[in-house]
């Protein structure tokens, strides 16, 4: 752990203020203070939210918007929902404000007993229609498998892409305008960049399944700059209601638990086995990235746990090596790779995403196609929001 110093390179440097550090993240910079970026990125996204009793306004706002929009129809929004924390709470937000989603929960084949459990709690309880959504598993099995064959960083792309393909296409089937996201600000807002890659670069999802996968890529929804911009055009809109609450981790645990149930899972995007394998293990081992190390320092620059409390959350993880075990062992056998199989191709250089080809230059051509077109300054904030998705 890198708290122990008997462990520790010459040249490291951790954020006074975080437990963030330049081991993990070669990009990371600090001043004179040994303060990171990542605190002062933080700092001038919060200074420049509007105050609360604005947002607070902003909030019944879309709320009041929201439920226009679905007058005379079965429901006003859709709701996809993990069973995790944040689409748990999202759902008690919307039942509290009198709001009628129509609930999306995507099963690709990695659920937890818990996040099923939580699922069916939250829906019955609240007396919400779940819609659960199976995508094709093995289209989804070959994209998995391609994504571990190209031994790239954000293993997550396949599942996120196509869930919001998937959401986006039943939004658009059943005329609905709005979809709750839970983002928030408060929890995730910091991210090296590095840690991730793009979910909507639908050219590199192609490349990369072209050159490792086995199947035809078919029978799976879709979520790239053209299908972004036909949404748009279709007045279609993802909420991040959470941005305009005063959202704490800790109340919220309370509150789903206390009316609901809920039980915790144990980590972030820890509800899915999957994930909880890729950021608990792949992650660190393989690439020497621990996105808790961001999750917690966010909790820290919002006031929400202090420095001390981060550090030693960081150090009891509770991800044990008999269920990395278990997992490494499940997961090689869904994806058909022998364990040997699976350890080497663990164990296989990093490649970047970008080495098998991105849309990126296509998405800015198109946006400087429409800025022509249109001369409007919706382009530039279109263009913005999509290129950084």
């Amino acid at each position: 752990m890198y708290l122990n110093n008997k462990f520790l390179p010459n040249n490291y440097i951790k954020c006074s203020k975080s437990i963030l550090d330049n081991i993990s993240d070669p990009d990371i910079s600090f001043d004179e203070n040994g303060i990171s970026n990542y605190y002062y990125q933080f700092e001038e996204f919060v200074n420049k939210l509007p105050d609360e009793e604005t947002r607070h306004n902003q909030f019944k706002n879309y709320i009041n918007t929201i439920k226009q929009s679905g007058k005379g129809k079965k429901y006003d929004c859709i709701l996809g929902l993990s069973g995790g924390l944040d689409s748990s709470y999202l759902a008690l937000l919307a039942k509290d404000n009198g709001l009628n989603p129509l609930v999306v929960h995507f099963d690709y084949g990695w659920n937890t007993d818990i996040a099923i459990r939580n699922i069916e709690l939250i829906t019955k309880k609240l007396n919400f229609d779940l819609y659960t959504y199976v995508i094709d598993w093995e289209m989804i099995k070959d994209l998995q498998r391609s994504y571990y064959l190209a031994s790239v960083i954000d293993l997550d792309v396949p599942a996120d892409h196509t869930i919001f393909g998937a959401i986006f296409k039943i939004a658009k089937k059943m005329k609905i305008k709005y979809i709750l996201s839970g983002s928030n600000f408060q929890t995730e807002l910091i991210m090296p960049k590095t840690w991730n890659y793009l979910k909507t670069d639908l050219m590199n999802i192609k490349n990369i399944h072209s050159r490792f996968g086995k199947n035809t890529f078919q029978n799976i929804p879709t979520n790239g700059i053209i299908q972004q911009l036909y949404y748009k055009s279709c007045g279609i809109e993802s909420v991040p209601l959470l941005y305009y609450t005063d959202y704490v981790k800790s109340d919220v645990i309370t509150r789903l638990k206390n009316e609901i149930g809920w039980q915790d899972y144990g980590g972030k995007h820890f509800e899915n086995i999957f994930t909880r394998f890729y950021q608990g293990y792949v992650l660190p081992y393989k690439f020497g990235v621990d996105k808790r190390k961001a999750h917690l320092s966010n909790l820290v620059f919002s006031k929400q746990i202090s420095l001390e409390d981060a550090e030693n959350e960081y150090n009891n993880n509770n991800y044990t090596h008999s269920m990395m075990k278990s997992d490494f062992e499940f997961i090689a056998k869904k994806l058909d790779f022998s364990l040997d199989e699976f350890e080497n191709i663990l164990n296989k250089e990093n490649i970047p995403h970008e080495f098998y080809g991105t849309d990126y230059k296509r998405r800015e051509l198109l946006f400087k196609l429409l800025n022509i077109l249109t001369l409007g300054t919706k382009t530039q904030i279109l263009k913005s929001k999509i290129l950084r998705k």
